[in-house]
């Protein structure tokens, strides 16, 4: 029986710490899950930078979010949102808004940059979180991860059981590859700025490949590919309160992503 398993990255292979600021407010949100701020409304969208994280810091603080993406021809990739949203729409919002400022980055980057420096591998991205109702940029968002112990590991094992591993996660791609290069992924596996409702077809496409598909996930925009899966996991490692529908799709719910290996053996068992 050949089977895929597919994993989101931030909160499942990678421990991750969030941070967000409230433009509007002017507020700092510690470790939030930034997918279930967007969900919170639903003319939120999650949307990934694509700049380098260096070139941000060093950009002048006071400079508009909308300015200095313009000048330095900064492109994004929808992450999450609750209802289908034209891309145009939001650049609109990203090219117009006079709000925001380069330094409500640099804040979150700064905070998520002191938890996360001292590890061997990391990733930071970058985001913003644009409400299309109220016109405006309303958070600056950044994440920084590292994979969880044992998660390096787990991959090897399962590809001696010649078991297909894949990465779909609203993270950018660019460092996705990287962090799969220290896990052991081939970069063609891997599927980054990854939409819930992308996700959910990774996974039927996957169906057409392979006998059974496993999803791995964590969060509330994994929920649509858990359902289409034929076996939905549900991560704990980085924090155990999750909404309840999500909780009601998994097949089975871990603490550690080395349970993955268990799992995938009982179902070859079943098999046979």
């Amino acid at each position: 029986m050949s089977i895929a398993v597919v994993f989101d990255s931030a909160g499942t292979l990678l421990q991750t710490f969030r941070m967000a600021k409230n433009t509007l407010i002017d507020e700092l949100l510690l470790d939030v899950e930034t997918t279930m701020l967007t969900f919170a409304d639903p003319g939120r969208v999650l949307c990934v930078l694509h700049g380098r994280s260096r070139e941000f810091m060093d950009a002048p603080p006071d400079m508009l979010i909308s300015e200095y993406l313009r000048i330095q021809h900064i492109e994004f990739g929808i992450s999450c949102t609750r209802r289908v949203v034209e891309k145009e729409v939001v650049r609109t919002i990203l090219q117009e808004d006079r709000h925001a400022k380069v330094r409500d980055v640099q804040e979150c980057m700064r905070v998520v940059w002191s938890e996360i420096k001292e590890n061997e591998i990391v990733a930071l991205n970058n985001g913003l979180i644009v409400n299309i109702g109220l016109n405006v940029i309303e958070f600056t968002v950044t994440a920084g991860g590292t994979p969880f112990p044992g998660a390096r590991d787990t991959i090897t094992s399962l590809h001696q059981k010649g078991i297909f591993t894949y990465i779909a996660s609203g993270d950018r791609e660019a460092k996705l590859e990287r962090m799969a290069d220290y896990l052991g992924i081939p970069r063609d596996r891997v599927f980054g700025v990854a939409t819930p409702t992308m996700k959910e077809s990774i996974v039927r496409d996957l169906q057409d490949q392979y006998d059974l598909v496993v999803m791995v996930g964590d969060s509330i925009n994994d929920l649509r590919a858990m359902r289409a899966a034929d076996i939905a996991v549900l991560s704990d490692q980085q924090s155990c309160i999750k909404p309840p529908k999500l909780v009601l799709a998994a097949d089975y719910r871990i603490h550690d992503i080395s349970q993955v290996l268990d799992i995938v053996h009982e179902l070859t068992e079943k098999s046979q």
